[in-house]
Order: structure tokens, then sequence, then C-alpha cells
């Protein structure tokens, strides 16, 4: 029996799950189960649950393998605090992309959409709501094709973006066809014209940049591929068109291309995209593609689609003068050459360039362009962009890959990474690497005992919030989900360059500040000691109400931290609406550090419902 919602075989606690989960109690039909995103394996269960008469429990109930609670909150400190929902204006708060407080800063180079975050006295204490008839989304891939009109109730879209085909309001879905400004004849269209050039059914290329990336079509359908794509856009440009991304099971984050540097590691994917993307790249002494460049791998590319390639054909429609569309192609053009970058294609209105292999092919330029000062491969938090081209590493050879052979996926996964096996971060060997890896393996297991359903499809956007060496998100790797590995800014190691070379994705962040994404984009969070890593550093309240926000209506959160942090934590959220349970190491008892499940109840705005 397939069931998304279960926990572990307590009929009683299905049956809880799910009924918070749908509008049963309005209507109970097949209709109304399937429209709120469950399929026919979960209307079977249904049947089987409803014959099952029993008490609903009211906190979770997990059966684990050393007896129950092991750790317990000292009752004698009085009533938990309890946190009031915030007014439903609040709904698709992002508190460091706020629209009034982006108006107050300078427009230009975009740096009103970047992240202003508010002040400490600013900082909402309350539990962001869910839109009243908020349901758990499709799985994966029916996801990618639906949205539940309930959970980003938005149709300006629909009207502004109608002719390109790239979302459609039908009764109480949306549908998005797999069209976009620049693939009229849809993703897959569009995907197979690159993968003449690019080496997408190998294993080769994996990871992805989408900058401008609009509803995230690109980046869903590459999937296809198993090609990961980061996909980042601003907040509303056009309307929730990130939030839709991540309705849709696709990684996103809000984002610009703005002053300040990307919040990822030199050399971290294969491939940048930009498709209509509105982004100016001869602007700034062509500063926006020198960023570009660093985040490449060497040897990566580059796809710019739209205007101003085949400016000649197209500058009518695109209702621009043709002198103008030509001097920006002949920038990109320049600044391209300048940075050493080999075009290898240009068809209609794709081209694509690809990044050299090393230095060495480049000795030989007319101009040489300004080098940044090495070293500062990961120091990109709030740092300003700069006008400069990121030094390669060194090679030997003319044909030696400068920061190693790529290899293909899935092998990359678990190989030694060239940044460990080169030696460039200190303190890690490749023996600390694989033993990690084998550490990981057997805690996810552990975690499968508890929470029966974690590969299940149910969770189908995970993050990590400290990520380390990203041996969690590869124990877990599987087509039916993906992991955000966060680097937090302030880890004593910064290895998010090693889990972009295994074929993951992350993103470096504070966790003192909200991260960027919409409420509600995250089926379940992986907390690894953040909460011993942050203590000293800012309030341990304000980060599970960050992750509250975050986290959607029934998603899960497994805390692994010392006994007595964990003890804290499970006190605040006890008035957050969490059920929790709290489990021995899957070593034992005498383990000092414990493991905490918990679960956010469903509840949705204009619902009086107590955490008690």
């Amino acid at each position: 029996m397939e069931a998304f919602w279960v926990f572990d075989s307590d009929l009683c606690l299905q049956k809880k799950s799910f009924f918070k989960g749908t509008s049963w109690r309005q209507k109970g039909t097949q209709e109304t189960i399937e429209r709120s995103g469950f399929g026919k394996g979960d209307s079977i269960a249904l049947e089987i649950t409803k014959q099952s008469d029993c008490s609903i429990l009211s906190n979770l109930n997990y059966e684990t393998h050393h007896g129950g609670d092991a750790g317990t909150v000292d009752e004698s400190e009085g009533e938990a605090k309890e946190f009031k929902p915030c007014d439903d204006r609040y709904i698709d708060y992002t508190p460091c992309q706020d629209q009034m407080r982006a108006m107050t800063f300078p427009r230009e180079n975009m740096n009103y959409r970047e992240r202003h975050c508010p002040p400490e006295e600013e900082k909402l204490h309350c539990l962001i709501p869910a839109p009243k008839g908020y349901v758990t989304p499709f799985p994966w891939p029916k996801s990618r094709d639906y949205v539940p009109y309930a959970n980003a109730p938005y149709k300006s879209l629909t009207v502004e973006k109608a002719v390109q085909n790239w979302i459609q309001y039908e009764g109480n879905v949306f549908r998005f066809p797999g069209g976009g400004t620049q693939f009229p004849q849809g993703a897959d269209a569009y995907i197979n014209q690159l993968a003449s050039v690019i080496p997408f059914d190998n294993g080769m290329v994996r990871t992805a940049l989408d900058t401008g990336c609009g509803v995230a079509s690109w980046g869903a359908y590459l999937f296809k591929k198993n090609v990961l794509a980061m996909s980042f856009a601003p907040r509303d440009s056009h309307e929730a068109q990130v939030q839709f991304a991540l309705e849709r099971g696709v990684p996103a984050v809000i984002g610009v291309l703005g002053t300040i540097k990307l919040p990822y590691p030199d050399r971290s994917f294969d491939m940048a995209h930009c498709s209509r993307c509105l982004i100016n790249w001869g602007s700034n002494d062509g500063m926006y593609m020198m960023e570009v460049d660093r985040v490449l791998r060497p040897g990566g590319y580059w796809v710019l689609s739209g205007p101003p390639i085949n400016w000649k054909v197209n500058y009518q429609a695109w209702q621009r003068p043709k002198e103008e569309l030509q001097e920006e192609q002949r920038k990109i053009e320049e600044i391209a050459k300048s940075l050493c970058w080999e075009k290898k294609h240009e068809k209609g209105e794709i081209a694509i360039w690809r990044k050299r292999i090393n230095y060495d092919n480049c000795r030989d330029q007319d101009s040489q362009p300004t080098m940044c000062e090495s070293g500062n491969g990961g120091n990109v938090w709030y740092k300003k962009m700069e006008g400069c081209v990121t030094p390669y590493p060194e090679t030997t050879s003319a044909d030696e890959n400068a920061g190693g052979e790529w290899k293909p996926f899935p092998e990359r996964l678990n190989a030694v990474p060239f940044r460990i096996s080169s030696g460039s971060i200190p303190g890690i060997s490749v023996e600390a690497y694989q033993e990690d890896n084998q550490s990981w393996k057997k805690h996810v297991n552990a975690y499968k005992r508890i929470n029966k359903i974690l590969d299940s499809g149910r969770y189908r956007n995970i993050m990590d919030m400290n990520a380390g060496l990203g041996s969690f998100a590869a124990a877990l790797e599987s087509p039916k989900l993906w992991v955000m590995n966060v680097m937090p800014t302030i880890a004593e190691k910064d290895t998010l360059g090693v889990i972009f070379e295994r074929g993951l994705i992350g993103i470096y962040h504070d966790w003192c500040e909200a991260f960027s994404t919409y409420p509600r984009t995250y089926d379940l969070i992986h907390v690894n000691g953040v909460f011993s890593l942050y203590k000293d550093r800012c309030d341990a309240e304000d980060i599970l109400l960050e992750m509250d926000r975050i986290l959607r209506p029934e998603g899960a959160v497994i805390f692994r931290d010392k006994a007595d942090v964990l003890i804290k934590v499970k006190r605040i959220v006890q008035g957050m609406r969490w059920n929790t349970k709290m489990v021995d190491h899957e070593d034992g008892p005498l383990v000092p550090e414990k493991i905490l499940f918990a679960v956010k109840q469903y509840w949705v705005a204009g619902q009086n419902v107590s955490s008690h």
C-alpha cells in the first residue's frame, strides 16, 4: 500500500495525518482527494484507515529501537511559550526580500532587489500562516506540471505570460505546459537543441545555474537528463515565480545578479544558462559575465538565448533598434573573448560558449584581463562583486583540467573530490571524507527506520542546514528528491566546493538571518549541530521561527545535536504547533548526541489552533 503521509505503522496516526492535509471534512469525495494532491494509492489507504476506529493521537508515536523518548523536558519550568500566528497579510513574507523595504534602496545595478534583512527590532516573532485551502503538493513528477491554486493564488503570470506558454490557470490548479519565452516548442525540444552541443546524456554535465529563471521550467525538465539546476530570480519581478518553481518541486532561491557576489564558491557549476533573463551582460565592463566565470568550473558551458542573439532577424519583433542590439552582442563577444571562453555554437537565438580547461590556453591573448587576488574562493557572503577575473588553479601541462578532471554522474557522487585529494581543505583527508560518507549512510538508515516515508516521494524539497561534505544528501540521492545543501558562513571549514564537485547543489547562508525563499517551500529539513554552532551567535528562537516559515504544513524536521541542546529546542517548538519525539543515537543511549524528530501541524490562516 502506497501512503505518502505515513510515519509508521500506527493506523490512528495515518488517519490523523491524512485528514489534516485534505478537505475531507467538507466533501470526502474521491474528486476532492485527487484535487488535494493525493493519487489513487492514497485513496485506497484512506478507505483502510476509515475502518480503524481509534482516537487521534496528540503526539508523534514513533516506534524506536531504544524504548521511547530519550530526552524529556523538565516540566517544573512551567508552560512553554506559545507563539501566535502572524497577521494574514504575512502569508508570503520573505523577510530579507520584503518589497516595502526594498523600495528604500537604490535601483542602480539591482541593489534594491538584493538581500536587505530587517533589523532586530523589526523581526516578526509569530508563525507565518498558510493560505486557506492549502494542500500537500502533488508528488513528483505530477508536481512539475500542476500546482494547486490555493498554495500560490496569484494569476498575474497567466495573463502576462499567456502568449509564452509559461503557466495556465485551469479550475483549481495551475498547469505548467513546459513552455517559455525562449522555448515555444516546449522545454524538452529546447534542451535537446542544447544537448547537441553540451554533453547532458553521458552524466558529464550535472550541475547548472539558471539566472533569471522565471518559473524554472528549464530546471524542471532537466531532471529527465539527471541534471540538477540551481535556479534564481528576483522577488516579484513577475509575481511568485520562485514560489511556483519550489511548489513544482524544482530547486530555486530568490536572488539577483546585482552588486554582491553570488552565494556560491568558485568553480561550482558545470554550466550556466540565461534565457531572456533580462541581465545586461555587457554593462559594468562585463562584471556579471566575470561573476558567471567565477562560479563556472574550468571546461564549463555558458548558454545565452534570446536578445541580442540573432538580432539581424529579430530586431523588429523585439521592438529595439538593430544598432543597439548589434552593439550589445559585440560587447558580449568581446567580454567572452577576454574571459578566454571559446564560442562553440550559435544557431537561431541560442549561443553557447565554453570556459577553457586551464589558463595555458589563454596566455597568447592580445589583451590580458585584470586578475582577482586568489584565495578568496568561498569568502563571498555580502562581498561586493569585482571587475576582475578569478584565476584558475595551477596546472602543469596544457591538457590538464584546472580543478581536476570531470567525472560523470553518478560516479562523482562518491568519488574523492579534487579539493580533498589535492589537500586544498586543511584537516580533511581522503580517509576522513570516506569515513564521513560511511557515517551518513548509517545515520540515514537509522532515520528511515523511524520516519518510514523518508524516501517514499512524500518529501521532494529537502534542506540540510549544515551540510558538511554533503554526505547526508549523497546517502539520500534519488530522482524522487533533491537537497539544498546549506553551508553556514560561520562553519569551521568551508566545504561547499566539495559538495558541488560531488554533483550536488548548495548555497552559503548565515542562519542569524532569513533564508532567500518563500514560506512553505521545504518538505523536510535536516538540522545537524546547527544550534550548537550558533549558540553564541543568535537566538535559537529566531532560527526555529525561520525554519517554521520555510517548512510546509505537515513537513518534517530531523535535529541531530547534544541532548541538552535538543531539550531546549524541543521546549521552544512545543509552542510552535510542532509534534516531537526524541530518540537515542543509533549506537545506543550512552552516546551524548541524540536525534529529535518533529512534524509541523497542519493549520491555515484564520484557524484558531492552540499549540498545547
